[in-house]
């Protein structure tokens, strides 16, 4: 998993309450566990005016032109900023999966579903709680200034916008260690692969038959 790096960008709102999964990814495309391929399907019944099908060339589909992700003052926004709720409905980690493909690495929310909450961090997605009044506010600050973008510090755990004073914002510190050294589930094992292989070798010592 890419470690996650202070980054400066734009700012994309969703201005919608209990989005879910399938929203962010219809089911149709959920054919593929390879993690890559479905940014271009993120919020496809928002994204586009027709019925996505899987390996449809989205090239030549017809974009909703008020939705905030086909809007020019968004493009390269890789924080989004979204409403109570996000994230709720299935389980579904290909919800991130989409999210990270299409170039989303920050989330600014009241409150994340807790399943998708936890998925974010496991694929390198920083999901951030602000209270309700902050989140109302960075709203009205993003629809009042084209090009409004923030600068992320997760280290130093601050969100700073390009205009006003620096947010700070709580991140549960294991979580916060996995995002910098870069670390899935699979990489916070490897880190024990030498405690592992002593073990199996005492293992294999003590219950040879297991081994025949």
């Amino acid at each position: 998993m890419q470690a996650f790096e202070n980054l400066r960008s734009p700012v994309v709102p969703i201005d919608r309450a209990n989005v879910d999964t399938d929203a962010l990814i219809p089911k149709q495309f959920m054919k593929s566990i390879r993690r890559t391929g479905f940014g271009d399907n993120l919020f496809d019944e928002w994204r586009y005016l027709d019925r996505g099908e899987p390996g449809q060339d989205v090239s030549q589909r017809p974009r909703n032109p008020d939705f905030a992700l086909n809007q020019p003052r968004y493009a390269g926004a890789r924080i989004l900023l979204a409403r109570e709720n996000f994230g709720c409905g299935s389980s579904r980690e290909h919800a991130v999966w989409a999210l990270r493909d299409f170039g989303i690495r920050v989330l600014i929310a009241p409150r994340f579903a807790d399943i998708f909450f936890g998925n974010c961090f496991k694929n390198g997605l920083l999901p951030i709680v602000l209270d309700a009044a902050t989140v109302e506010r960075l709203f009205a600050d993003v629809a009042a200034n084209p090009g409004y973008a923030m600068a992320v510090d997760l280290a130093a755990q601050t969100l700073t916008p390009s205009q006003g004073e620096p947010l700070h914002f709580e991140v549960d510190p294991p979580r916060k260690h996995r995002l910098l050294e870069g670390l899935d589930d699979i990489g916070l094992t490897l880190q024990r692969a030498d405690r592992i292989r002593a073990f199996e070798a005492q293992r294999r010592q003590a219950e040879p038959w297991l081994f025949n």
